[in-house]
């Protein structure tokens, strides 16, 4: 079985100065502080854990060229999953086994996170997931040491049946993928309809790998839906969009913030024109007016990627981008007592960052409003704000 294990540790040139090698006190004072990670680098979600990786390793290493935190250099030790349970799991055992390691980052997906932090709560390892499931952190009295950055899929769905409330709307088909992140957007896709007076019609499902979609929209064909709901994320979404026009179906189209992607609009061509689908603000930062609290930070982020990297930014990105942020943040004031940093992480209160304002209490993990979503239209290429 193929396991990747990359260990990104920047370490500052203090071996001159006799500290990390030599006397017990030095040797403590600087001490590198190990962060774990976990995303899905390889694999069908490499588009979400690659960019989550370059974002984790472009804050670290800007961190180290700053004399580290608290004069203790960053070392991250990250794992590829490639989008696999078992795998994710046997990497969260490593890192929790690991008495140095402070924080784990990631994993990428609802499922992996899921099962990572089984493993993580048990251990009293703090996780700062990068996955949307609400079950990732709620109930927060049930996950005392699991955080998210990304927002939940309870706050997509509901943004969607507001738009689709304010266009009088009221029948929809939806069509879910069948990992974990669609099945927990299904579930709130159901749950919160009776909420939005909005009727579920047909279901479908697909598979992630499924390389025709046709059969399930054949199927939804004959319901009397007014508009379509996909929910999933990688290339299986954009060729929902491209089978819909080549079999003629003219609903709009709603998809979820698991699409809202350069990459997507990138792989839907023509045929992702005039879709709909909630997105954080990372996608039409420039849209903005300056008065955004976001706006500025989203710009530093955009810009520093795009240069880094010689690649667009992404939203999935930004998710690891805050975590490591407010990880920094925490780790400035709890130093290496990984109690201390769980209570900083918990009591996080107007932290600005790429996935929207950031407010954590005992009650909340996310911390994140409905006003983290906006809603947008892909145009020309490009994404629209429309709402």
């Amino acid at each position: 079985m193929k396991t990747k294990a990359i260990v990104a540790g920047l370490i500052l040139a203090l071996a001159g100065l006799g500290l990390i090698f030599f006397g017990c006190g030095g040797a403590k004072q600087t001490a590198p502080y190990v962060v774990g990670a976990i995303f899905s680098i390889s694999g069908p979600a490499s588009y979400l854990g690659e960019p989550e990786r370059n974002s984790l390793e472009m804050v670290a290493e800007a961190i180290n060229a700053q004399g580290g935190i608290n004069g203790h250099p960053l070392k991250l030790v990250i794992y590829d999953d490639e989008g696999d349970v078992t795998k994710a799991r046997l990497h969260a055992t490593k890192l929790a086994q690991d008495k140095d390691c402070l924080t784990v980052i990631g994993p990428s997906l609802t499922h992996t996170s899921m099962a990572a932090l089984e493993i993580t709560q048990k251990a009293k390892l703090p996780l700062i997931s990068c996955a949307a499931g609400s079950a990732i952190t709620a109930p927060a009295k049930d996950r005392v040491w699991v955080f998210k950055t990304a927002q939940t899929d309870q706050m997509a769905v509901d943004r969607i049946y507001q738009y689709l409330q304010k266009h009088n709307l009221k029948q929809v088909a939806i069509l879910t993928v069948s990992t974990g992140f669609g099945v927990a957007g299904k579930e709130q896709l159901l749950t919160l309809a009776s909420k939005y007076d909005i009727q579920v019609v047909a279901q479908e499902v697909f598979g992630e790998k499924d390389t025709d979609m046709t059969p399930q929209l054949t199927k939804l064909r004959g319901a009397p839906a007014q508009a379509v709901i996909c929910w999933g994320t990688g290339p299986a979404p954009a060729l929902v969009a491209k089978n819909m026009k080549q079999l003629g179906l003219t609903l709009p189209l709603i998809q979820s913030h698991g699409a809202a992607s350069k990459k997507f609009i990138e792989l839907a061509g023509d045929a992702g024109d005039g879709i709909i689908m909630p997105a954080g603000k990372l996608v039409i930062w420039q849209q903005l007016p300056d008065t955004d609290p976001q706006k500025a930070v989203c710009k530093e982020y955009a810009d520093k990627y795009q240069a880094k990297f010689k690649a667009p930014e992404s939203s999935f990105g930004g998710y690891a981008y805050d975590a490591i942020r407010m990880l920094n943040q925490a780790l400035t004031k709890a130093g290496s007592d990984r109690e201390k940093i769980r209570g900083e992480l918990e009591g996080l209160k107007n932290f600005v960052g790429i996935s929207g304002i950031f407010n954590m209490s005992p009650e909340d993990h996310n911390g994140l409003s409905p006003a983290a979503f906006v809603m947008v239209k892909i145009h020309n290429g490009g994404f629209q704000l429309i709402d």
